[in-house]
């Protein structure tokens, strides 16, 4: 992304916030908005599904499980919401982003409108008043009680559409926020053909279960316990647990640090499969632009950074592909 679009971004997401309010206490917000019954039905037959798989367990039912946290967790929430999407830390062709999106659907949570937004109003309002899902506001409710409370992500299209104007002027992205829910309806139907009810409870109701509250965990665990290598305004901290159970996403004080980095994981023993899957797409030329941090890049004491635009400096000042 050129510094042009960075900053018409950055000047779109701020007076977007400042139109609809975002930057003031948004749980406050949230309870006079009252309860999300919907989305808490829906969550809690998910759990109760979760639960029944265990009576149900075989060990393909378990691989198949596993291979489809992969494929929502690692190829659809961290590579395409979170480090493509989000931030743009790399571009690949329209084929690849739109399969990645697909499989991040299937993490159910929330179209790439829906999710794109939401993260770029954290960053935005991280850990100050304004964040959707800040510790600050109670441990319960950074984990899950905001998606519990009020509108959450489901903002009205109009709002969203000045949140990620990138997103909404592209037909395939549209189609998929309003239709996110089909991918995991028509993984459902092929799982119970193939493997019946173990299939179907493994690979969909404990999986997303499962997903969900790792991705929960660096709205919540990352922002309360970890450590800092970079002196960030927020709360954000690494955390090893957390990477593993996100393929790297638990890197958190990293990319807080430098959103635009396609690469959280820094250090030799900062895993992040995330991006070794981002170099190996690069390295098979299906990713280009690919911006990366290096610690043995980086000046003694890094800029702080507060959003993309102020991201998008350090980033290239350190280099990238």
């Amino acid at each position: 992304m050129s510094e042009t679009a960075r900053e018409t971004m950055s000047e779109a997401t701020s007076q977007a916030m400042s139109e609809a309010g975002e930057g003031t206490n948004r749980k406050d917000r949230a309870k006079s908005d009252g309860f999300n019954w919907g989305t808490a039905i829906a969550m809690g037959l998910f759990h109760v599904g979760a639960i029944a798989a265990l009576f149900y367990f075989t060990w393909s039912a378990f691989f198949v499980a596993v291979f489809l946290w992969w494929v929502s967790g690692s190829l659809g929430i961290g590579m395409s919401y979170h480090r493509l999407l989000t931030h743009r830390g790399y571009k690949t062709p329209r084929w690849i982003e739109y399969f990645l999106t697909w499989c991040a659907t299937l993490a159910l949570e929330g179209g790439p409108i829906f999710w794109v937004a939401t993260h770029r109003i954290h960053h935005q309002f991280s850990d100050e008043d304004g964040d959707p899902h800040s510790p600050i506001d109670g441990k319960w409710w950074s984990h899950m009680g905001w998606i519990l409370m009020g509108k959450s992500m489901h903002h009205d299209t109009t709002t969203l559409a000045r949140y990620v104007p990138d997103l909404t002027k592209d037909k395939v992205h549209v189609w998929l926020t309003k239709y996110h829910w089909t991918s995991n309806v028509i993984v459902g139907i092929i799982l119970y053909a193939i493997g019946g009810l173990p299939w179907l409870l493994w690979g969909v109701f404990a999986r997303v279960v499962f997903n969900l509250h790792a991705t929960w965990m660096v709205n919540s665990i990352t922002h309360m316990w970890g450590t800092r290598r970079f002196a960030t305004k927020d709360l954000s901290t690494n955390n090893f647990l957390v990477a593993l159970l996100t393929w790297g996403e638990g890197w958190h004080n990293n990319h807080h640090a430098h959103p635009v980095s396609a690469r959280h994981g820094l250090a030799w023993y900062e895993i992040d499969l995330n991006w070794y899957a981002i170099w190996t797409l690069k390295k098979l030329g299906l990713a280009r632009h690919v911006y990366k941090i290096e610690l043995d890049h980086l000046p003694p004491k890094p800029a702080l950074v507060r959003d993309l635009d102020a991201a998008g400096v350090v980033v290239a000042a350190a280099g990238n592909d």
